[in-house]
């Protein structure tokens, strides 16, 4: 049985062959557990391993293959496989590691984040505000999928419901063929039940959040990519309570602060006790909070790239997203070609 890949996010915009001249298979990873990846290919599903030379090339921990990924593999008779190369990536979403200097890929190639929060004890501005600093740097767009929709500004916010139905239609337009659409958010908020209703049957393990505190219990472990009946592709991912951040967009979301600090007497300015500081002069008027910016200084001190310029940080995000600027110039190419 042949499987077609556009049921797995292959697009024209993608544009790659499903066959190198030396005889590499293309695949996307659908799932990672340690060192081993779940590849689709047009001939099914195979098990893989990097081989030594691209673990040897490999700069970082963000260089390996991460779900989402297009990759090739070493042609091969039986079942297991060989990863050798990863094609440039489109996006990527990532989280910082507990020793704080790498980065952890959550997933890639992805174009919508679905950021999923109940609004019930366990709800927390402020971790939404991590989610939404990762999700609008990793160059996919951030929908807040909530029980209600008065939580944040200039971000798409969808009220819905797994139980009743209610919003699942609000979905459908980031969920077409070709779409690749990620769901990230803490245990128990509902994410792999949510999926199952799109998927229209119980595929994916799901646990009620626990009564006593509202907080969630871990049901998925490993991240996965599944495609749904509508031709769009969703990546389940382990509940994160604790989200670290390594690169992120402070500039989206927090956009009035960033807006507030054009106008600073210093460009510099850290709005702390600089005089002629307009984030300052707002809060003390009641038009910011301070809990906001407060939060705003946190991450900011957080971020792993803290003292680089302009075009050390530019460098960095091509590095991590494309593998450098000749790949990113390759897939520039693919686009304006489509």
């Amino acid at each position: 049985m042949t499987i077609n890949l556009t049921k797995y996010g292959l697009t024209t915009a993608v544009q790659v062959d499903l066959t190198k001249e030396n005889g590499q298979i293309l695949g996307r990873i659908i799932g990672q557990h340690r060192d081993w990846y779940q590849v689709i290919t047009t001939a099914g599903e195979r098990s893989a391993q990097v081989t030594g030379k691209l673990a040897y090339e490999a700069a970082s921990p963000a260089a390996f293959p991460a779900v989402g990924d297009w990759v090739y593999l070493a042609s091969s008779a039986d079942n297991q496989a060989q990863i050798e190369a990863i094609e440039p990536r489109q996006s990527v979403l990532a989280r910082g590691a507990v020793n704080h200097q790498d980065g952890q890929i959550i997933a890639t190639n992805i174009n919508t984040i679905f950021i999923c929060m109940s609004l019930n004890a366990d709800f927390n501005v402020r971790r939404l505000e991590r989610y939404l600093t990762i999700a609008w740097d990793s160059g996919a767009l951030p929908v807040i999928v909530l029980t209600k929709a008065d939580v944040s500004v200039g971000v798409p916010t969808i009220t819905c419901s797994a139980e009743t139905g209610q919003g699942l239609d609000e979905l459908q337009p980031y969920l077409t063929t070709g779409q690749t659409v990620a769901f990230v958010g803490s245990s128990g908020v509902g994410k792999s039940t949510l999926i199952n209703r799109l998927l229209g049957q119980d595929i994916l393990a799901t646990k009620s959040i626990r009564t006593d505190d509202d907080k969630g219990r871990h049901t998925t472990t490993s991240r996965q990519l599944i495609p749904l009946p509508t031709g769009a592709c969703v990546i389940d991912t382990p509940g994160m309570r604790e989200l670290q951040i390594f690169m992120g967009d402070l500039n989206q979301t927090f956009a009035e602060i960033a807006a507030l600090a054009t106008q600073c007497k210093f460009n510099d300015c850290t709005h702390t006790s600089e005089p002629g500081c307009a984030v300052r002069a707002a809060v003390e008027a009641g038009t910011v909070t301070s809990e906001r910016l407060q939060s705003y200084q946190k991450l900011q001190r957080e971020m792993s790239y803290q003292g680089l310029n302009s075009r050390q940080l530019e460098q960095a995000k091509i590095q991590r997203m494309f593998g450098g600027k000749q790949a990113m110039k390759r897939v520039k190419q693919r686009y304006h070609r489509d």
